[in-house]
């Protein structure tokens, strides 16, 4: 539900219109705008409709939203929203061209790759120090020292950093090294770390989980809206099916469909999605075509010799050729690539 205040309202009338929601156990989340302010009252509004709200004083209007999903709704916040990363945008126009190795192995290794992927055009570098693998005998990451390397090869660069986080207890120490968290698809309904990240006031990428719907992933985003934090990126990254001849299957419907419901950025992440080098360039075209505010792709200078996921993983050559191709599909689109 939204209640939108009389533009005369006053700062003891909105204190008061908040102090009413919280008494009839519901959370409101104010939002100044440049014209109005509105309340979103998050809760279940099927228990608030014999209330009757309109008559508090300082209250123009109450709407309902009958989507589960508040925050990220398109009815309480109708523009598009841009998240800051350091100096990046994200959305309204502004692509987000991610790119690095899927894991940070050594220092070398990520300056020779962050070096070629931002010449080609990429504007936030990725490498995970925290790897969700499915054995428990596969490399798990360097921990610490890769967050120490992903944001000194980061500074050197000039590029803002994104790395996953897997558990609440490690916010604090990303958040000391990371310019944004990254929600995989398997923590995507992890809902403490959700909430522990959305207090922690810093970008989040949050991906969309292998069996999730748009509507699954969009409440996932409203436990990190719901704390605090509204730069919130999305990112499609396949979903499973019976299909076998690709890692997972690409949903890029959901791109034109988030954007219908919400107001927060998406982006595409092709090469989890397919998990071959040959699809990548293709459906990441298709991802901006589609209207995605960014690609987030996989690279490495050496696929046979990675730690994780080299199989799926560009050469930075292809990756270059790609940016060339993405650059003229932002152009015609609209959009820049910063």
């Amino acid at each position: 539900m939204i209640i939108v205040l009389r533009p005369d309202s006053t700062e003891e009338q909105i204190q008061h219109i908040e102090d009413r929601i919280r008494e009839l156990g519901f959370k409101p989340h104010l939002s100044r705008g440049e014209i109005r302010t509105i309340i979103g009252v998050i809760g279940d509004e099927n228990k608030l409709q014999a209330e009757p709200l309109s008559a508090i004083p300082g209250v123009e209007q109450v709407l309902a939203i009958l989507k589960p999903f508040k925050l990220a709704s398109r009815e309480f916040h109708a523009h598009d929203t841009v998240v800051k990363v350091g100096n990046l945008r994200i959305g309204g126009g502004s692509l987000a061209m991610i790119a690095g190795p899927c894991a940070i192995e050594s220092a070398e290794i990520l300056d020779t790759i962050a070096g070629q992927v931002k010449k080609a055009g990429a504007n936030l570098l990725r490498g995970g120090a925290f790897k969700p693998r499915t054995s428990p005998y596969s490399f798990q990451g360097l921990g610490e020292e890769g967050l120490k390397i992903l944001r000194a090869v980061g500074d050197k660069h000039g590029m803002p950093v994104v790395t996953e986080i897997m558990d609440p207890r490690q916010v604090d120490l990303v958040a000391r090294y990371a310019d944004m968290f990254q929600i995989g698809a398997r923590n995507m309904q992890n809902f403490d770390l959700l909430k522990e990240v959305g207090q922690a006031r810093k970008p989040v990428l949050m991906k969309r989980g292998m069996s999730a719907t748009v509507k699954d992933m969009l409440m996932s985003a409203e436990y990190i809206l719901s704390e605090g934090n509204d730069q919130v990126v999305l990112c499609e990254r396949g979903i499973r099916s019976f299909e076998d001849s690709t890692r997972n299957m690409l949903d890029l419907s959901a791109v034109p469909n988030v954007k219908g419901q919400s107001h927060l950025p998406i982006i595409v992440d092709p090469s989890h999605a397919t998990g071959r080098p040959d699809l990548i360039p293709a459906m990441a075209r298709a991802a901006v075509a589609a209207g995605a505010d960014g690609v987030h792709v996989e690279v490495h200078s050496c696929p046979e010799k990675a730690l994780s996921d080299g199989p799926q993983a560009l050469l930075p050559h292809q990756y270059h050729a790609l940016m060339v191709d993405l650059k003229r599909l932002a152009d015609a689109v609209g959009k820049t690539i910063a």
